[in-house]
């Protein structure tokens, strides 16, 4: 991953995170008010991505609890979320880190996280605004 200060270049110190038994990958930005799950192709035992997958969905619990849903072809905001579960991962994804997996990228930094697609498609998600991109 790369980020960019001041027109430089430079490579962006990534996250790694395992994978639970499951095969999802679960991490919280250091607020704790935002926790990500990477769902593998094909889903896992007791959830199937609706389109199949992969799937990366990101949760916030406060001010109002949301749900974004990355997928290869769509990403989705959901704001009636009927099984809230955030924020109790023990993968901190630290300010300043870089996560990419499968077709996933993610950023974390102080304002939230954002997440993309190779096309950018994609979201950032914060304590006060989320944005579909």
């Amino acid at each position: 991953m790369l980020a960019v200060a001041n027109g430089m270049a430079f490579a962006q110190t990534p996250a790694v995170f395992p994978a639970g038994a499951n095969g999802q990958i679960n991490f919280v930005m250091p607020s704790k008010t935002i926790e990500c799950t990477f769902t593998p192709k094909g889903g896992a035992p007791v959830y199937k991505p609706f389109d199949g997958g992969p799937e990366l969905s990101c949760d916030r619990s406060e001010s109002k609890y949301v749900r974004v849903v990355l997928t290869p072809k769509n990403v989705r905001r959901f704001n009636n979320v009927g099984d809230p579960s955030c924020c109790g991962a023990d993968n901190v994804f630290a300010h300043g880190l870089g996560w990419s997996h499968g077709p996933f990228t993610c950023d974390s930094a102080a304002a939230g996280v954002t997440c993309k697609r190779a096309d950018g498609k994609g979201f950032f998600m914060g304590a006060k605004d989320i944005k579909l991109q």
